[in-house]
């Protein structure tokens, strides 16, 4: 009983990190440029995994390097497009709108060969009714720059989750190797970028490398590996749903320390958007269990847990 209630206390805490982590993220970009933020945490937390790496000393496998490398480019496309997006958007609206993450994974990753049932289709669409009144604020209009960049990353956030697992079904991959892989390739595509950026870097404020530090060690490091462990601890269902909590935590944060406001349409798109991602966690984690899993299917969890770089 101790050790579940540990487990279910330490998801909790992942699901408030990265929470929490659109108005770090928000707040980092008002103070630097984002193509600076994304290299700062990117090297911070290669920092750390390499860090971890050279105290255990286990040896990387090719598959290790290969996939870790690939896959930290289609992060770096996730997170570049988030970071300019909740630069432009409020934390909340950022916080639920990636949250389409968990209904748009399963419609790309078909490993398994079965259809969806038509209700998961219904929650879909109750998720993207959301987005429309999330997006529309004081009246209907075009979904603002901030918004529509969320909007892609969730698109290409779900595929980066196919993709993970995919590469990953049936092949044994530690993985801190994965995620330090994808931390020092993220590091060597935003440095040139950024290279311009880094003396207001390096002369930032105290509160500002306090944004980016939590960024890259508690959001990144800690969060992934903290995952990891957690899932091993309890069951897929019972981990999915507590890190589902994910947008909520984010609006809160969002609303109690960022000052931010919904309007009542918007809280009306964020109560469908809540229940609608439920909804289709629920109807795509039952589909999934109704037939012995394959050795991709094993990997399934990660379709239905958002997951932050």
């Amino acid at each position: 009983m101790l050790v579940a209630r540990r487990t279910d206390a330490v998801l909790l805490l992942v699901a408030l990190v990265w929470g929490s982590s659109y108005l770090a993220a928000k707040t980092a970009t008002v103070a630097l440029p984002v193509l600076a933020v994304l290299f700062a945490r990117y090297a911070i937390s290669a920092l750390a995994c390499g860090a971890l790496v050279a105290m255990r000393r286990r040896v990387w496998t090719r598959d290790e390097v290969r996939t870790g490398s690939l896959l930290g480019v289609t992060q770096a496309a996730v997170l570049v497009l988030e970071t300019y997006g909740v630069a432009h958007t409020s934390a909340a609206n950022a916080g639920l709108i990636i949250s389409l993450t968990i209904v748009l994974t399963p419609l790309l990753d078909r490993s398994g060969g079965r259809r969806l049932p038509p209700a998961f289709f219904l929650a879909a669409g109750l998720c993207v009714l959301a987005v429309g009144l999330l997006t529309s604020s004081t009246g209907l209009h075009a979904p603002r720059l901030g918004d529509a960049l969320i909007l892609a990353a969730a698109v290409v956030r779900a595929g980066h989750v196919a993709l993970v697992g995919r590469l990953t079904a049936g092949r044994p991959m530690d993985p801190l190797h994965l995620t330090t892989a994808q931390t020092v390739v993220g590091t060597a595509l935003f440095l040139p970028l950024a290279i311009s950026h880094l003396p207001r870097l390096a002369h930032s404020s105290a509160s500002t490398w306090f944004q980016l530090i939590y960024l890259a060690l508690f959001c990144s490091v800690f969060a992934f590996l903290a995952q990891t462990w957690a899932v091993q601890q309890t069951s897929a269902s019972r981990a999915s749903l507590l890190l589902g909590t994910e947008p909520i935590w984010a609006v809160a944060i969002g609303i109690s320390l960022g000052g931010e406001r919904l309007t009542v349409w918007a809280s009306f798109g964020a109560a469908l958007m809540i229940a609608g991602t439920y909804w289709g966690q629920v109807i795509e984690r039952t589909h999934r269990t109704t037939a012995p899993p394959t050795a991709k299917e094993e990997t399934a969890f990660r379709t239905t847990t958002p997951t932050s770089a």
